[in-house]
């Protein structure tokens, strides 16, 4: 990672095993540390303003140059990154979640995360209360197509729920502690229930387009590379230290949501299956497609997982659903067709809007009236 900017005039390698000194002494100890050694033995963290925004603290020399050094610059301070776990603190969480409840004068029990072209699902909420993300303190702004940036709150199917019109990405240059963080501001305001839609590219050869696939699992590439929304110092105020994932979905609701797919006469529409979250923003290459099927992953996209970790920590029930907006091309070929665009994700999220809202809504129905 580069958020740091390290001194380094106590030696520099000149390829014969010697070092020459920025002092001319050739590498050899006066008994004095340099001001520049010093300043790397006391190291200060940046501030969460540089290292949450768009491109964190992967911007090169930003933090250095801050705190007043010139860029490329072998002087100054050692800046090292904030631990994502830092980036926003329980009070700043609890922060963003009183101005929510305050302004919305509501508790809800549902939190519901809308994917791309899924902004629909918030606008059948009732008696809403709408809070632009620009105008929450705190709080990223949403910056991709099909994403409307806004927070929505008010009841359906007789409960109270909170729904985020647009997602925040990995690719959009934050960092995936924030990318989450809205979870976490759920779960402040009272919700027990976090429900994440997307739309997904349909790797397994069974699913067409359009199709609905509950999610039962997950396969967390972004976490095979060691990146994690609960990196750095963990506050037990949100969860443990160490999440258990094996049962990140809930079956109730899962077998739940067949049993409404049943009634909605789309059964042979909906799917049990593993989703993966890559990176992004780019649509993955036949043999990484190859590889995710070998793995067992049936839909893939760019979003969802780093939210359902952070919901199980603060131990939330999750129920998330992938909506089959395109089939990965699993063979070569030289047809365009096979390519994927975002033009055909919004266009099949436009016209399965109304299933995917219907399902929803009766999901959230059952569970209100099992808790009432």
């Amino acid at each position: 990672m580069t958020g740091y900017k390290v001194a380094n005039g106590n030696g520099h390698s000149n390829g014969n095993g010697s070092t020459k000194g920025t002092n001319g002494t050739n590498g050899h100890s006066n008994g004095h540390k340099s001001a520049d050694y010093t300043a790397q033995e006391n190291p200060t963290m940046c501030s969460r303003d540089c290292c949450s925004g768009p491109g964190g603290s992967h911007r090169g020399n930003t933090c250095a140059d801050k705190k007043g050094a010139k860029s490329g610059s072998i002087t100054g301070e050692k800046i090292i990154p904030t631990p994502q776990s830092l980036l926003y603190p329980y009070e700043v969480i609890e922060e963003i979640a009183d101005f929510i409840t305050k302004g919305s004068g509501m508790r809800p029990k549902i939190g519901i995360i809308c994917g791309s072209g899924l902004g629909s699902l918030a606008d059948i909420i009732q008696d809403p209360k709408i809070f632009e993300y620009e105008k929450i303190p705190n709080f990223p702004v949403s910056t991709v197509e099909g994403h409307a940036g806004r927070l929505v709150v008010g009841t359906l199917e007789g409960a109270t729920v909170m729904a985020m019109q647009g997602r925040f990405h990995f690719y959009e240059g934050y960092p995936l502690a924030k990318c989450s963080m809205p979870v976490r501001v759920m779960k402040l305001c009272g919700v027990e229930y976090l429900f994440a839609t997307n739309a997904a590219g349909g790797i397994n050869p069974r699913f067409a387009v359009g199709d609905i696939m509950l999610m039962h699992d997950h396969v967390n590439m972004l976490g095979f590379a060691g990146n994690s929304p609960l990196q750095g110092p963990n506050d037990p105020r949100f969860g443990p230290r160490f999440p258990a994932l094996v049962n990140s979905y809930n079956k109730d609701l899962i077998n739940k949501a067949i049993e409404i797919g049943k009634a909605m006469g789309i059964e042979s529409n909906i799917h049990v299956g593993v989703y993966s979250c890559l990176g992004g923003p780019n649509y993955e290459t036949i043999a990484e497609l190859k590889a995710l099927r070998m793995m067992g992953v049936d839909a893939v996209g760019m979003s969802t997982v780093h939210e359902v970790i952070t919901a199980r920590h603060c131990d939330m029930k999750v129920f998330a659903f992938s909506l089959i907006t395109n089939k990965c091309a699993t063979e070569y070929s030289d047809k365009k067709d096979d390519e994927a665009n975002h033009d055909e994700v919004m266009a099949v999220a436009k016209n399965r809007q109304k299933a995917c809202c219907e399902l929803v809504s009766r999901l959230i129905r059952e569970i209100h009236m099992a808790s009432a």
